[in-house]
């Protein structure tokens, strides 16, 4: 079994705070935390920009060109502010998901099988192992996804919402597997959020949709993207009075005395119509804009596209970088089967992209990875 190297990116973030300078440099705005006020500027900035994205990028100029238009009081493809709705999901999209899996489940992995602070009830344990196992031979166990999302609740039952906010910070500061010079936390991909941060430049109002947990999730993103937690959308666990000891919630009253914590029974998982119904009862309003990358992500996709009210689009990150990321050419000729079929724009990240994680990162093929060392229970 493969053990996952530690690793902290402390002249990562000296470089961002003390503003020196080098490939090693992070892409404007990933560290630098964004006001949730700067969603709600009066007029959109004509001078930004999308960087990170190669010159002659067809995803990129589309994009533009659709933000322009919209944008511009005399075009008729115009779409005030305040729905100029755009939803992204988090793995994969913005974020990578080959380290060699989820950050939730490679941190679900630590909890149950590395952190001695934490004694995993049997059969998550087990499971934990199968998952383990599956994430690097890609033989996940049948059903892992539902059986994740059990599990995860579980293992963080008990804790306060800012307690697993921070556990989350820390997991962020392991090493990113399968990658040299690249922390979990640090594995955004440059050309998103740049992507990120010119739609909220130009008035557009930014919402993750991820089928991660949504307290994860917003650790995740409020410092890298500047996302206000509201913003955050995602898999949904109970949350009670840590007094309340299993009475009923309505007929339980909150005191003076109670913290809330999680209860640990899911909610929702976020994926395909889930995505969806949380859209429209969290939201509100049909987005406008919408990214994705997995079939996960289709239903949301097909959603905004079908928003009749403005001019929409729906794109699509394809992982055919088999030099710069750990690719798959057969998902991502599935995904652009997908986009010819459903009328969603392809994004390339071989051909789009101008870097993905910069150029001092390095994929490392697993089976190079050491193995000797065990990931620090703090981490």
């Amino acid at each position: 079994m493969k053990n996952i190297r530690r690793s902290v990116g402390i002249l990562i973030i000296a470089s961002l705070l003390f503003g020196i300078t080098g490939c090693a440099s992070l892409p404007k705005g990933v560290n630098v935390v964004i006001s949730a006020n700067s969603d709600e500027a009066n007029s959109s900035d004509n001078t930004a920009e999308l960087e990170y994205w190669s010159e002659d990028s067809v995803a990129a100029a589309s994009i533009k060109d659709y933000v322009a238009r919209v944008t511009d009081k005399s075009s008729d493809a115009f779409i005030p502010v305040e729905d100029r709705v755009a939803v992204f999901d988090l793995d994969g999209t913005i974020i990578g998901e080959l380290y060699p899996s989820y950050f939730e489940y490679m941190m679900f992995i630590h909890r149950a099988l590395h952190d001695d602070t934490y004694k995993a009830p049997a059969d998550m344990k087990k499971f934990a192992e199968a998952l383990e196992k599956g994430v690097y031979d890609g033989n996940k166990p049948e059903n892992h996804e539902r059986l994740h999302a059990k599990y995860a609740g579980m293992a963080y039952a008990g804790m306060t919402p800012d307690e697993l906010k921070e556990y989350t910070r820390q997991f962020m500061e392991s090493a990113a597997d399968g990658f040299t010079n690249l922390t979990k936390g640090d594995a955004f991909y440059w050309p998103m959020v740049s992507l990120v941060q010119y739609l909220k430049a130009n008035d557009f109002t930014v919402y993750i949709v991820s089928g991660s947990d949504r307290t994860v999730v917003r650790a995740l993103v409020k410092d890298k993207l500047g996302i206000p937690e509201n913003r955050v959308i995602g898999m949904s666990y109970t949350m009670v009075a840590d007094n309340q000891k299993g009475a009923d919630g309505l007929e339980y009253i909150y005191t003076k005395d109670d913290n809330v914590i999680l209860g640990g029974d899911l909610i929702i998982k976020t994926i395909k119509m889930n995505k969806v119904s949380a859209i429209a009862e969290e939201i509100g309003k049909v987005p406008v804009l919408s990214f994705g990358n997995t079939s996960g992500d289709q239903s949301m996709a097909q959603y905004t596209v079908n928003n009749t009210e403005y001019e929409t689009k729906a794109y699509m990150l394809m992982c055919d970088d088999l030099e710069r990321e750990h690719g798959n050419m057969k998902k991502a000729d599935d995904m652009k089967k997908m986009c010819e079929e459903c009328g969603f724009e392809p994004i390339s990240m071989r051909d789009d992209f101008a870097t993905i994680y910069g150029d001092d990162v390095n994929v490392v093929d697993y089976e190079q990875l050491e193995v000797e060392e065990a990931l620090d229970p703090a981490a």
